[in-house]
């Protein structure tokens, strides 16, 4: 699966990803997308730089870097070039559609420092692919995933010094896309804006990679068909925090979302969800649930598939599994 490979090369910075299989970008006309040539650098002056944190005491999304990649778009003007600055407040107006209509989506990507110091990105590519589906599921404009991969990779090249030389830590990337134009009325924005926010991160959990405890309760659900759980928007998220904070009251670390009156599981807040049991023929097997419209397409999760696909160990299975069955 991991025959065929690309790799783009700016500064100390790389990634590469698998192409094989993968279904190919649709064409866009000329002049639909903002271009990497355009792209405008503002470096903060060295005095203005905040402090790298201990990397021993970072926790996920408290401390963030320097600079932050910045574009904007309106329906009259087309993308604006691209702009790496300092890391501002943004100034909206209160009728801004991101705060009445949830207009908004957001990637998460991470940059690691190997053991050769060098910096590398995973499979962003695929991230960037899944920020372009969620957009276009919002009504928000489309771009070239490759001239903002480039602009990503010089942003990650100024910030190359946040990536933490740290067990168990990395450089957190969040890339968000929002509606912005002023006006009220439940219709697509002709304004929007895309930045992109990077930061030092440890665990995502204070348990590091220990196990979590997970609160699976079928009264609440997270997504359902023809829905939007496909998709990384924040509007899918809001509504788990009321059932996350019943988790914590419970003394469990995160929710493991079911659906139907059969008990599927499909995911867990934070995950995707892989489970390797016996199954009733006596095989070793990974389940996974299905790709159905009700749970998002992580990466990892795509990644693993390939991986223990092309080790040909055990059965690999997406399939739907219940909470009878596990």
């Amino acid at each position: 699966m991991f025959t065929r490979s690309l790799r783009f090369y700016q500064s100390n910075v790389r990634f590469a990803w698998n192409v094989a299989g993968q279904p190919k970008q649709a064409p866009q006309e000329a002049g639909a997308s903002f271009m990497y040539s355009d792209l405008d650098v503002e470096l903060v002056p060295a005095s203005r730089r905040r402090p790298k944190p201990d990397p021993s005491t970072l926790v996920f999304g408290k401390e963030f870097s320097d600079h932050m990649l910045r574009i904007d778009w309106s329906l009259s003007k087309g993308w604006s070039k691209p702009k790496i600055a300092e890391v501002r407040d943004l100034v909206l107006h209160p009728a801004a559609k991101v705060f009445h209509y949830a207009q908004e989506l957001f990637e998460g990507m991470k940059a690691y420092r190997g053991q050769d110091d060098k910096v590398r990105l995973f499979r962003p590519d695929a991230n960037v692919r899944r920020l372009l589906n969620s957009a276009d599921r919002l009504g928000l404009p489309k771009f070239h995933s490759e001239e903002f991969l480039k602009c990503l990779m010089k942003l990650i090249s100024i910030e190359k010094d946040w990536v933490p030389k740290y067990p168990m830590s990395s450089l957190y990337i969040r890339p968000t896309f929002i509606g912005v134009e002023p006006s009220l009325g439940v219709a697509k924005s002709n304004e929007a804006m895309l930045f992109v926010l990077t930061g030092p991160v440890g665990p995502y959990y204070s348990t590091g990679m220990k196990p979590v405890s997970l609160l699976a309760d079928p009264k609440y659900v997270r997504a359902w068909p023809g829905g939007t759980g496909d998709s990384k928007l924040g509007c899918n998220y809001a509504p788990t925090l009321m059932v996350q904070q019943e988790a914590e009251r419970q003394k469990l670390q995160q929710v493991l979302w079911l659906f139907g009156e059969d008990e599927q599981i499909t995911e867990v807040g934070a995950m995707n969800v892989m489970i390797l049991l016996k199954n009733k023929a006596g095989e070793t097997e990974l389940v996974t649930p299905p790709l159905s419209g009700i749970i998002l397409p992580g990466v990892t999760r795509m990644s693993i598939l390939d991986l223990t696909r092309e080790w040909n160990e055990f059965k690999v299975s997406e399939r739907k599994i219940t909470m009878a069955e596990l």
